[in-house]
This record gives structure tokens, C-alpha cells and sequence, in this order.
């Protein structure tokens, strides 16, 4: 097969504007038996773009790459890839599926080696790919380490490159990100943006919507069908709502507020709670500004501050899904009881680690690692792959017992291993809890035994858990036959069953779409209104603002606290966002004069981080230049968490290295 050499951006959108077609579908369809998938979708992808195909589960978006990658035949409509039919263009297409195929006990060569051998490629161009890709993913010094050895980041990295040792025109990425850190991510994004600049068309599909911000163009799909394409401005302009952030100590009343004023206001579309602010979408800022702060002040509700912001493409996803009567129905848990007599113990403590270490061998996995979470309070315990967070939990809850140290739960100091204690605490791990060949309704059984609820409420916690999942009827299926997300549901239903006063969720809503995530954040926070402390890790730092305080891990270590908005805050210099004439370009450019962790492509933009803007910010414009790199426009914009976190970590490991040397 013949290479494809590297082209120019102009080059590009020469080809995006003139050529055919990367990608042609015209109604199509797919049916299982009396059940139709797809339902008469219609897009195009141009050469060199990146396109967003974004839906819930179950949306038919994996029925579509299977059949843009050739592996399953349409019921009907036309698809064209690379002017061909799929199945006759395989060879041009590299598919990264949501559980992609390494092989655990090869190295990170065997497995480039064995995949460049199915896809043909001659040994003189493996030899010359495999440097390249190696090298554009960081992985080049450890070809000879087995897969198995890696971590969830470098294992998606190493999927990505068996899917381009034959240098495709077209790549398939099918969730490629789900369960990786925010570190691991960005500079994933960041290679795909390198590849598109090369001509390569890329096709991905993400739940999460920040990073698909990131694309070109996206495509909205539900229930089979396309609603909606456009780029990021475009779908935000058609929503025609703007976001109010509305800051307040005071959470629940401002949101019971809320809802109740936008019962009686149609222009306020949505009312949705984060860890210390609300989120209000509404359709004219300035004028529901003025009625939102006279119903604050009609209810003697205080507030600290509210802020007109652009609708994210969360705010537009979910808001479209709602209008098709989508959003899943919330069901407040059925309590037998208050977890913590009441509200009596709120502002009590729940949690507290002083000085906590773990080592193994002579690797210190956790050191000094101090927290309080108290009763009624998110905590979020956010890190890199490998930061410590899991080793930390597992002491925590009493799973693995701490090197030293000192650890208080529920009150208790010692005997954390008890039965009695046991049962005042939930606990969600990373790998699902459940039985794969045990049906969900006998898995619901076994944990409500485990815990030792009451066999007279067994019935209605479990009717809880299997509405709330959208699984009523379904109950009899085999719990290895549901996807990842719902089971995530289950698992999580499966946890809270016995109300328990604290809750460990170890990255809960890991390739959870965005409305069930939705749903599992209402009922979180619904626990911990009911005096619930909650520690909960994700990798998805949009719903880490969920949380009301947070603690940033590195290397094992707690290198910073505080609410989200204190995160932030915390950050030095100032977010620039750069839109220039060639993106890829400038990105690599300013990689050579700041730090690389500095720069990154969001869709059209360019995001940098200065510490010293007056003066930094007038030599990038001059650099630009001196480029022949065409600076449109350049304006500061707020630190997101996932900038205020890879700073963070950055800063840290950075720090950490020089006192090494």
C-alpha cells in the first residue's frame, strides 16, 4: 500500500473544499429483526477533519462504525468510504473499538509487530511507521514492555498505534478515551489534531462532551437518527440559550428557588446544581439575570455572584435529549431511615486520614496524604493514572491496610475491618462488582443478603434500582450481556441499597453517557443532602465541578485543596485562547518556546497558558509573525478544571523532578 507523506494545512483545506467526499451516507438504515438501529441517517466527511459522533447509549452510534469499518453490512441506504464500498476499503481504515484488541503478554513491539503483519505492511515500513508513532506518543523507549504492564492511558496509546502501522486514510476511534486520565487525554487529542493536520479523517465518538468540543464538526444521534450537525458555534447558535454560573453557599435553597421560578418563566430552560455553584440556561441573559436575582431576593436566598457564560455542549446535548423527552426520570431513594440521624451529624466529621502512607516494597504509593469529609459533603480525589488514588480509597474503606499513619471513619479509629462498620459503608470500585453469569436481579439479591437489608425492603430498593436504570422487564438478563454504562448503573444501585452514611465511587460513571451521568449526579447529590459523605474519583473533570471540595493527587501526594472555584483561582498566570490561520502549525511553534503542556488544540483554537500575560503575551504575537502566522484574534478566557488540574500536575511533577536531580 502506498504511504501517505505529510501536506500542508492550506493543502488540506484545498482538498476539504475540492475533493469528494472521505466519507458519503445516504439513508442509512440497519435492522435487528423487528428492531431498526439506524434509521435513514444522511452526513458526509470531508479529507482532514475530525467529526464528532455523539449519542447516548444506545444511539446506534457503534452499529455505525461497523459499518463505515467494513465489519457489518447496512439493511439498506448507500455508504461510500474512500469512493468505495466498506468492506472493499478496509485496508484504508484504521478502527479503534471501544474495547480495543491488544495483547496483554506481548510487548508494545509484538503487538505493533502482529498487527502491521494482518494489515500487510512491508517490513521496511513497519520499521519507519512504528519509530514515528512510537515517537508521537511518547512510547519509543519502552518498545519491549508487555502490554499488560501499562497503564489505561499507554494502553490506548499503543491501540492507536497498531490502528496506524498501516498508515490508514481513514481511522475509526469508537470511545477511544473512556477511562483515561485528563492528562492522557489531552495529549491523545492532541496527536489526533496532529494527524488530521497530516490529511488523515478522523471519525470518533466520546460521551465525554468537553473533549468533543475538540472536534470540527459534530453530529448529534439519538435512538438511530441524526438531529443535528454543525461546529461548536454553529450548534450553540441554533440552541439560542445562553448559561448563567450562580454562585451561593446556600445550594439546595437556590436550586428549590430556581426551579420554582422557572415553572412560572418559559424562557429559563434548565436548572442544574455543581459542587459550588448552579448552572441556569436561559434565553436572554440580561433580562432572566434580573429575574433570577429578584427571586433570590423575594426567597431571602444569598448569593455570591452570577456570571453569563457561553452554553457548553453538554448544556447542548442534554438539552436537545430533553426536548425529545429523553432525560431519564428521577426517583428520589426510597429511605428507610436518615444515614446519619438526620441532618444531626452534618459538619460532623466522616472521613479523616492524618499523615497516610502506603508503600510497597520500596515504592511509596501514598505519602502523607491528609483529607477531612465530612457528613453531607463531595469530595472529589482527582489524579493522574497511577497519582495513588485507588490505594488510597482502599485504605480508606478498610480494604488495604495503611503502612502508617492514622484513619477515622464514621467516628472509629481502630477495628476498620469490622463487620458492624462494614455496613455503614458503600463501595464502588473501578471494575464493576458484579457477577457476569448471575442475572442483574440476583446480583440486586445477593448484595441486599451481603448487607443485611431487611427482607421486607428488599423488594422496593430493588424495584428502586431497576427503574432508575431503565431496566424494568429486563431484571432476567444476564448481567455480562449489558454495556459498560449500564452496568455502571447497576453496580452503583448495588452500592447504596443498605443506605449507607459513607460512599466510596471510584470512577462511577467511567463510559456513562451524559444523561444517565446526569441522573447519577442528582442521586449523589440526593445522598448527600440526606447527610451521605461522599469520596468519589473520575477522570471526567466536567463532572468533577460536581463535587463541593476536591484534592488534587500527584506521585502520590495531596498537592492541592478547595472548592472548584478555589481550584481555579488557585491557577498563576492567565488561559489565553489564540485563533490563528494554521492551527497545527502555530501549536507546534509555540511548543518549541513554552513548555508543550502549555499548548493545546480545542476545534479551531488554540488554548495557552502564560504565567507572566503583559509580557508574554506581546512576544507570542511577535513570534507568530515572524512565522508568517496569522494571529486573528487573541483574548483571556476562565481556567476550566481540566487546565486548572494538568497545570497542576504539571507544576508538581515538574517540581518533583528538579528536587530529584
Amino acid at each position: 500500500m502506498t504511504s501517505i507523506s505529510p501536506v500542508s494545512s492550506e493543502r488540506i483545506a484545498i482538498a476539504k473544499s475540492h475533493s469528494s467526499p472521505v466519507i458519503s451516507v445516504q439513508n442509512l438504515r440497519k435492522q435487528y429483526g423487528n428492531f431498526m438501529a439506524v434509521k435513514g441517517i444522511d452526513f458526509e466527511v470531508k479529507q482532514g477533519e475530525i467529526f464528532g459522533l455523539i449519542g447516548p447509549d444506545g444511539a446506534g452510534k457503534t452499529t455505525c462504525f461497523h459499518i463505515l469499518g467494513g465489519v457489518m453490512e447496512s439493511s439498506g441506504g448507500e455508504v461510500l468510504v474512500l469512493g468505495e464500498a466498506p468492506r472493499t476499503a478496509r485496508l484504508n481504515i484504521g478502527y479503534l473499538t471501544q474495547q480495543f484488541s491488544l495483547y496483554l503478554d506481548l510487548s508494545i513491539d509484538e503487538n505493533l509487530r502482529y498487527s502491521a503483519g494482518l494489515r500487510q505492511v512491508p517490513n521496511d515500513q513497519f520499521e519507519q511507521r512504528r519509530d514515528k508513532y512510537l515517537r508521537l506518543m511518547n512510547l519509543e523507549r519502552i518498545g519491549d514492555r508487555l502490554a499488560g504492564q501499562l497503564s489505561g492511558g499507554m494502553k490506548q496509546k499503543l491501540a492507536l498505534c497498531c490502528a496506524l502501522v498501516s498508515q490508514p486514510r481513514l481511522l475509526l476511534l469508537d470511545e477511544p478515551t473512556t477511562g483515561v486520565d485528563p492528562v492522557s487525554r489531552r495529549e491523545f487529542w492532541d496527536v489526533l489534531a496532529a494527524l488530521a493536520d497530516d490529511g488523515m479523517t478522523i471519525v470518533v465518538a466520546t460521551p465525554y462532551l468537553d473533549e468533543a468540543e475538540r472536534c470540527n464538526r459534530i453530529a448529534l444521534m439519538y435512538e438511530g437518527q441524526i438531529s443535528e450537525i454543525g461546529t461548536l458555534p454553529q450548534l450553540r447558535a441554533h440552541l439560542g440559550l445562553q448559561r448563567l454560573e450562580v454562585r451561593t453557599s446556600a445550594l439546595a435553597e437556590a436550586e428549590s428557588v430556581l426551579l420554582e421560578t422557572a415553572r412560572g418563566r418559559s424562557s429559563i430552560a434548565d436548572v442544574q446544581t455543581f459542587g459550588d455553584r448552579l448552572d441556569v440556561l436561559v434565553e436572554n441573559a440580561t433580562t432572566d439575570e434580573r429575574a433570577v436575582r429578584q427571586a433570590f431576593s423575594d426567597s431571602l436566598v444569598p448569593f455570591d455572584s452570577i456570571q453569563a457564560s457561553e452554553a457548553t455542549l453538554e448544556n447542548v446535548f442534554v438539552t436537545r435529549l430533553r426536548q425529545q423527552g429523553s432525560d431519564p426520570l428521577f426517583l428520589p431513594f426510597p429511605r428507610s431511615q436518615f444515614p446519619n440521624g438526620g441532618n444531626s451529624k452534618l459538619d460532623h466529621m466522616a472521613i479523616a486520614a492524618r499523615n497516610l502512607q502506603k508503600t510497597f516494597g520500596k515504592f511509596r504509593a501514598v505519602k502523607d496524604v491528609n483529607l477531612e469529609i465530612r457528613y453531607g459533603e463531595i469530595y472529589g480525589l482527582l489524579g493522574a493514572n497511577g497519582a495513588g488514588k485507588t490505594t488510597t480509597i482502599k485504605m480508606l474503606c478498610g480494604l488495604l491496610e495503611a503502612t502508617s499513619g492514622k484513619i477515622t471513619l464514621a467516628g472509629q479509629s481502630h477495628n476498620l475491618r469490622s463487620s458492624a462498620l462494614r455496613k455503614r459503608i458503600g463501595y464502588m470500585s473501578q471494575k464493576f462488582t458484579l457477577y457476569d453469569d448471575l442475572s442483574i436481579l440476583q446480583n440486586l439479591e445477593f448484595y441486599c443478603g451481603v448487607y443485611e437489608v431487611p427482607p421486607h425492603l428488599r423488594r422496593e430498593k430493588i424495584a428502586w434500582v431497576l427503574e432508575t436504570c431503565g431496566l424494568v422487564g429486563r431484571e432476567n438478563m444476564l448481567t455480562g450481556k449489558l454495556p459498560g454504562g449500564w452496568k455502571q448503573r447497576v453496580s452503583f444501585g448495588a452500592s447504596v441499597m443498605h443506605e449507607p452514611e459513607i460512599l466510596f465511587l471510584d470512577e462511577p460513571t467511567s463510559g456513562v453517557d451524559p444523561l444517565a451521568r446526569r441522573q447519577f449526579w442528582r442521586t449523589i447529590n440526593d445522598f448527600a443532602r440526606q447527610g451521605t459523605a461522599i469520596l468519589v474519583t473520575t477522570h471526567y473533570l466536567e463532572e468533577a465541578e460536581q463535587c463541593n471540595r476536591m484534592g488534587f493527587m500527584v506521585a502520590g501526594e495531596v498537592v492541592l485543596q478547595g472548592s472548584p472555584s478555589e481550584v481555579k483561582a488557585a491557577q498563576p498566570g492567565q488561559l489565553i485562547e489564540l485563533k490563528v490561520d494554521r492551527n497545527q502549525q502555530a501549536a507546534n511553534f509555540l511548543k518549541t518556546r513554552w513548555e508543550p503542556w502549555r499548548i493545546s488544540i480545542f476545534g479551531d483554537r488554540l488554548h495557552v497558558v502564560l504565567d507572566h500575560p503583559d509580557t508574554e503575551l506581546p512576544l507570542m504575537r511577535s513570534h507568530l509573525a515572524e512565522n508568517n502566522i496569522q494571529l486573528y484574534s487573541d483574548r483571556p478566557v476562565p481556567f476550566s478544571l481540566e487546565d486548572a488540574f494538568i497545570g497542576t500536575v504539571q507544576r508538581s511533577e515538574a517540581g518533583i523532578s528538579h528536587l530529584a536531580e
